[in-house]
């Protein structure tokens, strides 16, 4: 049976590591986002997820057997999070309806299922970690509980099967991707390396010393496409990380050992990365400038706001995989194997020094 994909947001970090997954397993794959990335073997659709008209007419023709939903829009309010990401959700399913192709719909997600959503992170009273995908939504408006909703209606309207990724931080190569820390502590590592200012964790002493994971975007692509061919996982909600789990008093002397910096002793003052970086600009432009680099523009690169949520949370955030491991789901990526992969491919693009 020939597999078709479409992988909604296919330019970022999640996305872009599905579509490479899908040509190496040989699918036939069409990429959606609205500026897309030229790529051999994947035909291209530009389209604007919350304008039906254009979107229905740059679906049309296709038929996919398989949909990978890796995409989402920040808004300044949960509410507008909560329209416009459903609404986008609902409207690329409405689009695909009229071909009666769609067998399976992949949905990611995260951790916000159980941490909140960012007007209220990590705050009120939160499941035990680490966290399991029995424990249900939290009693606050989330966005993510809303593309659920899209999605489990669009299912039971039209017959397909369905799978929802919750992954915690996923770490990937994308270069204006709203959520990407990775990319933010290299730019921030490399400032630190060229200025001589001291690598200072920017989060709390709880995430200093407690056990936490992370996401590869490879580690969440392979699930993904997992989930999606294999019957036993139709229809079921996944946590995915990578596998294993550590303390960023570990990680953070990683990364600065593969930058060649010391790293600067932690002292339990949180000094988010937005307070550290605010005047940053115009140093990587200097940088950029100096060094033949490929993007001048920090805020191209780096979601400081985004590293702090997550770094300076006062909880700790553990994730369990049994449901899939119970499946047959076998994949594992060490941690620091996947930031040094970012790394390496960011200064291989020359986006960093």
């Amino acid at each position: 049976m020939t597999h078709n994909a479409l992988v909604v947001g296919s330019s970022g970090i999640t996305g872009s590591a599905v579509v490479r997954e899908l040509i190496d397993q040989k699918w036939q794959v069409a990429g959606l986002a609205r500026r897309p990335l030229a790529e051999e073997g994947v035909q291209p659709i530009s389209a604007d997820l919350l304008d039906p008209a254009s979107l229905a007419e740059s679906l049309k023709g296709l038929a996919p057997s398989h949909v990978y939903l890796t995409t989402w829009a920040r808004q300044p309010t949960e509410a507008e999070n909560i329209r416009v990401n459903g609404l986008m959700i609902r409207n690329v399913l409405e689009a695909l309806r009229p071909a009666a192709s769609v067998r399976h719909v992949a949905l990611v997600t995260g951790l916000k299922h159980y941490l909140g959503p960012f007007e209220a992170y990590g705050k009120g009273t939160l499941p035990q970690t680490p966290f399991r995908e029995e424990q249900g939504r939290l009693d606050v408006e989330n966005f993510y509980y809303a593309q659920e909703d899209e999605l489990f209606a669009a299912a039971a309207r039209d017959g397909f099967n369905w799978s929802v990724h919750r992954p915690h931080t996923v770490t990937g190569v994308a270069v204006g991707n709203a959520m990407n820390m990775a990319t933010t502590l290299a730019v921030y590592a490399s400032i630190c390396k060229v200025t001589g200012r001291p690598f200072r964790f920017p989060g709390s002493e709880v995430q200093w010393n407690s056990l936490t994971d992370m996401t590869d975007s490879r580690q969440l692509a392979r699930h993904m496409v997992w989930a999606s061919t294999t019957p036993a996982a139709a229809n079921e909600a996944f946590n995915i990380v990578n596998g294993d789990v550590f303390r960023w008093s570990w990680m953070w002397s990683r990364i600065a050992e593969w930058f060649g910096i010391p790293p600067a002793a932690f002292d339990g003052k949180l000094i988010p990365l937005e307070q550290q970086m605010a005047d940053d600009a115009r140093i990587w432009k200097e940088i950029a400038a100096k060094q033949g680099l490929a993007e001048a523009d920090i805020d191209k690169l780096v979601s400081p706001w985004h590293t702090d949520a997550d770094l300076g949370r006062p909880i700790e955030v553990v994730t369990d995989m049994s449901k899939s491991r119970k499946l047959g789901f076998t994949g594992y990526q060490a941690s620091d194997d996947a930031f040094f992969d970012v790394f390496a491919t960011l200064r291989e693009r020359k986006l960093i020094p």
